[in-house]
């Protein structure tokens, strides 16, 4: 892959970060779900754009478990909903920035729907 490929798919990540963000905000009463892959980990922060704060975050990290990345996203997205049930949170706004929905980001949504959050 040449310097001019790699540039290229940077700037359609950057691109679909801001198509993406452009379309959503969160609000105290539905706040946004911001979900960040990189090639080993997965973060996921959920936000009120309104106040500009962080009410929660989860990472592969502190997941600690073992299996393919796949199955540690969704893991990661049981986590998460356990999380925000004691924060009183069922319903989000779905942000996923640059990447496509699809693979670990997928399974991590599936994982939040299944244990009944909506967005």
């Amino acid at each position: 892959m040449n310097k001019e490929t790699r540039k290229y798919i940077r700037v359609k990540k950057v691109r679909r970060a801001a198509r993406v963000r452009a379309k959503i905000t969160g609000t105290a009463e539905i706040p946004r779900l911001s979900v960040f892959r990189s090639n080993k980990f997965i973060w996921a922060q959920v936000i009120d754009d309104a106040a500009g704060i962080t009410i929660l975050a989860v990472s592969e990290k502190e997941a600690k478990t073992k299996g393919t990345k796949t199955e540690k996203s969704g893991i990661l997205g049981k986590l998460l909903a356990e999380k925000c049930a004691k924060a009183g949170i069922t319903k989000l706004v779905f942000d996923r920035g640059e990447g496509k929905f699809h693979g670990r980001i997928k399974e991590f949504a599936e994982a939040l729907r299944g244990q009944g959050l909506k967005f």
